[in-house]
């Protein structure tokens, strides 16, 4: 059974940064280690990962990794509740992201923290 990894593309080419507001969503199968399938899903906007509620499945609930430019730590910590990776990456390039990873080579980025980034916390 091949894996299912996930892409936000909003312009449905390169990798998009903007995970929530996302509709078009690129969907590979890698059987393997090879792409062996690959179509493109556009969600209705209350399907949106920004739109659709917490305590619901994600709208694409049937694959393992999400590659993306940009997540909220939020989200994150939703998709890893339902066991999918997500991993953010400056690689814009869906086809060498998925041969990225599967090489173990994919450079990540860490999670945007929800809060804006000029806020700081002091404990």
């Amino acid at each position: 059974m091949g894996i299912k990894i996930a892409f936000a593309s909003q312009n449905r080419k390169e990798i998009s940064g903007h995970t929530g507001r996302c509709r078009k969503v690129w969907m590979y199968t890698i059987d393997n280690n090879a792409i062996s399938e690959k179509e493109l899903l556009e969600l209705p906007k209350e399907e949106s990962f920004h739109e659709s509620s917490p305590f619901e499945p994600p709208p694409l609930d049937h694959f393992q990794v999400l590659i993306v430019g940009g997540m909220g730590a939020g989200l994150a910590s939703r998709l890893q509740q339902r066991n999918i990776q997500a991993l953010i990456t400056k690689e814009t390039n869906p086809e060498q992201a998925v041969k990225d990873f599967l090489n173990g080579t994919l450079k990540t980025e860490p999670f945007e923290p929800h809060e804006h980034a000029h806020e700081h916390s002091h404990h």
